[in-house]
């Protein structure tokens, strides 16, 4: 049915977006989102094009130096983007790549015979989401540049010196207006991609640079693959002493793939393309685990090989305990999405299986001690594996239905997985109270009696003896396994893990996490997994009652509270405004948590607001000489002790000191370029500007009472008044601090953890692979060391530890 009052819709609608304004109005086409994986994006987005010149040979040194106003300059020492006038577009070639979708020497392979760079949208796209781009040319004997705002060029391109290098830098800073979640790019996720980029080519230095904090790192590794592997099994305990490592080339495909085993059961592998993380596998992959799989079997086969250790191995069984690096060059790349998450090249696959073929069958006949090593490892795992599924199928043809008759699961009404929830709780009583507060149309509850299995340290036919994963297992109705485990039969799609906020809580909550990752990775891959969040604390005042997560929001609601019933003055005669209170406690109030954290690092609070009324933001003030012998000398005129001064061990350049600052006790520390380092430092840097006014004066307080009768109060400083204030909040009320979900009655559950208009969650995702796979086996597994550098090196990080 036709409607005359509907809006004409004509080729005048039709809109065609010029230039870059198209990445601008759907930037997570190109970048994948505008949150921090997209913002850090642009960083790798520009490095891919320097590592490009690498594979092409004309380049060996890559630099990134993020700026102290989060601007970000990579610079390599390759050829240089031309600058002479494109023959069809008559605007430089700088200019062309610079503002113009799919223009650049990817496509020509005379140019580039192998790349990460696609379709040509790489630097255009950063250029289009920065509101300022510098670039930057060595080339012809000259240096080049020419300055982009929003995608658009505002200078023409100039020469502005010369040189006798060549090579690209780019600056950019990621536009606010389009990353409006952060433009604060995080310095590990970068040096995290800059190793790997290091260790994937063995012939480049990559240098990268924090300006914010100092923090720097070099990185070069001749052994290249090797080294990379030799660097995530760094934590564990390898079966062979040395990596194996498979290279060779077919049809312009190069391959260089390196593999190991250790003795943990957990297969680690990671997959690049043109140095492209291909995060979800593809042909190359599937090529490897084809070869591996089929020389592994044909060698058990071999006349020589014993008759116990004769066994007919499937995939899993032959990469249980693998860790392993697949690198391929391939000229033309078809990957799934801008994002390259997966290789699609159908000739890659047969390439790969039959130079591994090859190579890791010659290596098993010339190297027989390690392969009878690797052999009985896998013999191992196929009989464990053959004995769970015997378990397996003998329970199900028992009673497949045991774990709900049981009646430790129960079951909600509705049939729809998707609107479906279970709940892992922790413990019969708290089972109880979220069996009887629960929606019983869509929330299941499943009770863990005690601590379930480490899978980190078990093989899987241990795994499956666990009578906790049993149960929950049949609850999720994927099966698990390899070969078993069944995403579509999945029968909740949010599986909510619901502990206590103690020690005991957050180890059941590791240990669940670590069954989910090393046993059904695809759960927290399409974001099924999530961990509640109960309060903390329950305020009640009469009838009412209201609840709180953390310290954060209680001192929030307090404060806020605050400017109601108080009026505060600086002994300086200054009114604090009743709406700008709350915000001046609560920054307060995270300036005191600085100062704590500081303090337990032995740098007193005087120090730090020394350096703080001085300006010190960054290390490098340190390297100069006047500045750092204005600071002493501020010290001595407060009649502080100043020792030696010397050179940093670490960094000759700057200059530090020994001071100790007297009072009830002398306090000796360091001043030096070590404080400003520090991030929560660096945080009291951003908090001083809006709280200076109020650290150094005391403060008179007049509470006015319900009846409107009014109370003078005194606080000597400003630690004080945020001590005085939250306790005069607080009076007539009831705090609770909540140690365990089984101290809340059904409805308080209901309300503050389970309703889903109330509470809160935490999607459970993962990151960087590496990352994640490297805290679990820290954390989980059997070596001793790293857990204890560990929790050495995080101890002071916790705040209040409930043991």
């Amino acid at each position: 049915m036709s409607d005359k009052n509907t809006t004409s819709y004509d080729a005048e609608n039709i809109k065609v977006l010029d230039g870059l304004m198209a990445v601008r109005k759907r930037p997570s086409m190109y970048i994948g989102n505008t949150a921090s994986e997209g913002l850090h994006h642009l960083i790798y987005e520009v490095v891919d094009n320097s590592i490009d010149e690498a594979l092409a040979g004309y380049c060996d040194t890559i630099s990134i130096i993020i700026h102290e106003d989060n601007a970000v300059t990579i610079e390599d020492n390759g050829r240089g983007i031309p600058v002479d006038i494109h023959p069809i577009e008559k605007i430089s070639a700088l200019e062309l790549v610079m503002t113009t979708l799919h223009a650049g020497g990817k496509f020509d392979h005379a140019t580039y015979k192998v790349s990460g760079g696609l379709h040509g949208v790489g630097v255009s796209v950063v250029n289009a989401l920065s509101c300022r781009t510098v670039a930057e040319i060595k080339r012809n004997g000259k240096i080049y540049q020419q300055i982009y705002e929003y995608g658009e060029r505002v200078t023409d391109l100039e020469i502005v010196g010369e040189s006798n290098k060549t090579g690209t830098s780019i600056t950019f800073k990621p536009d606010p207006e389009i990353f409006t979640e952060t433009t604060d790019f995080q310095y590990e996720i970068v040096n995290n991609r800059m190793r790997e980029l290091a260790f994937l080519n063995s012939n480049i230095h990559v240098f990268l640079k924090d300006e914010r904090d100092g923090a720097e790192n070099t990185y070069h590794f001749e052994g290249g693959t090797v080294s990379y592997v030799e660097y995530l099994n760094r934590k564990r305990t390898g079966i062979h002493p040395y990596p194996i490592q498979i290279t060779g080339e077919k049809e312009n495909v190069q391959i260089d793939i390196c593999f190991q085993y250790f003795d943990g059961y957990s297969e680690r592998l990671f997959s690049f393309v043109n140095n492209i993380n291909t995060k979800e596998g593809g042909s190359h992959v599937a090529g490897f685990r084809a070869a591996l799989t089929k020389c592994i079997n044909r060698y058990a086969s071999d006349d020589v090989v014993p008759k116990h250790l004769k066994e007919k191995m499937g995939g899993d069984d032959v990469r249980e305990g693998l860790t392993c690096v697949i690198s391929v060059r391939v000229p033309n790349p078809q990957f799934e999405g801008q994002t390259k998450t997966k290789l699609g090249n159908s000739e890659v696959k047969s390439i790969v299986e039959s130079i591994c073929t090859e190579k890791i069958g010659a290596y098993l006949e010339q190297n027989p001690a390690v392969a009878r090593s690797i052999l009985s490892k896998a013999v191992e795992a196929a009989r464990a594996r053959e004995a769970a599924r015997k378990a397996r199928d003998l329970s199900r043809t028992k009673n497949s239905l045991s774990v709900m008759m049981a009646g430790k699961l129960a079951e909600c009404q509705s049939k729809n997985p998707v609107e479906r929830e279970l709940f892992i709780v922790e413990g019969d009583s708290a089972g109880g109270s979220a069996k009887q507060g629960r929606d019983r149309s869509i929330q299941a509850i499943l009770p863990l009696r005690g601590k379930i299995l480490n899978v980190e340290k078990a093989r899987f036919d241990r795994i499956l003896d666990s009578e906790e994963i049993k149960q929950l297992v049949a609850s999720l109705g994927t099966g698990i396994g390899g070969e078993e485990f069944d995403l579509d039969k999945l029968r909740y799609h949010k599986i909510i893990i619901m502990t206590d906020a103690d020690v005991d809580g957050a180890h059941i909550r590791t240990l669940l996490l670590t069954f989910f990752y090393r046993q059904m990775q695809p759960l927290i891959e399409n974001g099924h997994i999530y961990i509640g969040q109960p309060p903390l604390y329950r305020l009640g005042r009469g009838k009412k009652e209201q609840y709180f997560l953390n310290d954060d929001e209680l001192n929030a609601y307090l404060y806020s509270q605050a400017g109601q019933m108080m009026r505060v003055r600086t002994d300086d005669g200054v009114d604090i405004d009743s709406t700008e209170l709350a915000e001046i406690l609560y920054k307060l109030s995270d300036f005191e948590k600085v100062i704590l954290f500081l303090e337990r690092l032995n740098i007193p609070e005087r120090m730090v607001l020394f350096l703080l009324a001085n300006g010190v933001h960054s290390a490098r003030q340190f390297e100069d000489k006047e500045f750092f012998a204005h600071l002493t000398s501020q010290l001595i005129e407060k009649n502080v002790k100043v020792g030696l001064t010397r050179s940093c061990s670490w960094r000759p350049s700057c200059q530090e000191s020994e001071v100790i600052f007297q009072g009830q006790g002398h306090v000796a520390t360091v001043l030096g370029p070590n404080i400003p380092l520090i991030k929560e430092y660096r945080h009291a840097f951003k908090l001083y500007k809006s709280i200076h006014p109020y650290l150094d004066d005391g403060f008179s307080i007049t509470r006015i009472g319900t009846s409107g009768q009014e109370t003078e109060l005194t606080a000597e400083n400003w630690r004080q008044l945020i001590e005085l204030i939250r306790n005069e909040t607080i009076k007539g009320s009831h705090l609770q601090r909540y140690k365990g979900l089984g101290e809340m009655n059904p409805e308080q559950l209901w309300d503050t953890t389970m309703n889903p208009v109330n509470r809160t969650l935490i999607r459970v995702k993962i990151d960087d692979l590496e990352q994640t796979d490297d805290l679990f086996t820290t954390l989980m597994g059997d070596k001793v060391e790293p857990r204890r550098e560990f929790i050495q090196n995080h101890a002071l990080e916790v705040a209040d530890l409930d043991i």
